[in-house]
């Protein structure tokens, strides 16, 4: 049906139909599921995305010590009325970091597309519905929306940290977020393509480094800024901006990075911070019990 985003795009324009109508026709069509099946399994995931972002909201500590708290931390900021990101944005970033506390400390969460990206998605889409007060309908359709991009990255380059750096997990969540937000908020399909390509470009590069080799520093705060990029994105796009160079032209060189990206950088905790003075304390401390 789609391979690439203009395909995409071109698809909905000709059908007048979202991105996400033609992600459910993609699903049954590969699946041979009836629509309420493909509705009902992707309502799950809501529901399993939900629940992740409760219990981090409530405090969850990683068994390493390494993360935990810090949604909670920014939730007491934002009802402080002294943020200067704004109360949409901040609550954002909690409620992603929130998910991957969750992941951290050996929760239930809903991997999109990867579990260390797992909060990009789900961050953005509760903070943006208490904006647009979508319908349970319309919340599953921000994630086949977000889905359909993800196809089309996963197809295309990489959504592995392992493959191609962090830019393929929350890079790719990011372009996912930005994409879904746009429709949601009665974007067009091509703006929709306009916010993945401004939100996914600014991640390129970002290695995968995590600390002791657990996805937990810096993933999670990584998860939080990409849910803020994501936001930023969709609100270009919806202003009318456009990004320079296509969205598969974007895709495309984010492979090519990654190809490029030495191995220390993708996710052997070999190079960047994991190779930090403090990044090995943490490591010796963490794994080997050391002080």
């Amino acid at each position: 049906m789609f391979r690439t985003v203009e395909e995409l795009v071109r698809l909905a324009e000709e059908r007048q139909s979202k991105i996400s109508r033609l992600m459910i026709e993609r699903e049954m069509s590969i699946s041979k599921k009836t629509e309420a099946e493909i509705l009902q399994l992707m309502d799950a995931n809501l529901t399993v995305m939900e629940q992740a972002i409760e219990k981090g909201l409530k405090g969850v500590v990683s068994h390493s010590g390494l993360t935990g708290g810090d949604a909670v931390l920014l939730q007491q900021y934002i009802a402080s009325g002294n943020s200067l990101s704004g109360s949409l944005l901040l609550d954002a970033v909690s409620k992603a970091m929130a998910t991957n506390e969750v992941n951290a400390a050996m929760g239930i969460i809903c991997a999109n597309p990867t579990a260390g990206s797992a909060g990009v998605v789900p961050g953005a889409l509760f903070a943006v519905k208490e904006k647009l007060n979508p319908t349970r309908e319309q919340m599953l359709e921000f994630l086949f929306t977000a889905g359909a991009f993800g196809f089309v990255i996963a197809n295309n380059s990489f959504i592995s940290g392992a493959a191609g750096g962090c830019q393929a997990e929350v890079g790719s969540a990011t372009g996912m977020a930005a994409a879904a937000i746009v429709e949601m908020a009665g974007g067009t399909p091509r703006q929709s393509a306009e916010a993945m390509s401004i939100a996914l470009k600014n991640m390129l590069g970002l290695v995968c480094d995590p600390v002791a080799g657990l996805v937990e520093v810096p993933c999670v705060k990584r998860n939080g800024i990409g849910t803020s990029t994501a936001i930023v994105a969709a609100d270009m796009a919806l202003a009318g901006i456009k990004s320079r160079i296509p969205s598969d032209e974007v895709i495309k060189a984010m492979y090519e990075i990654g190809l490029a990206m030495p191995s220390s950088l993708r996710e052997t905790a070999e190079g960047g911070l994991a190779a930090t003075p403090t990044g090995r304390r943490l490591e010796a401390k963490v794994l080997r019990g050391e002080q």
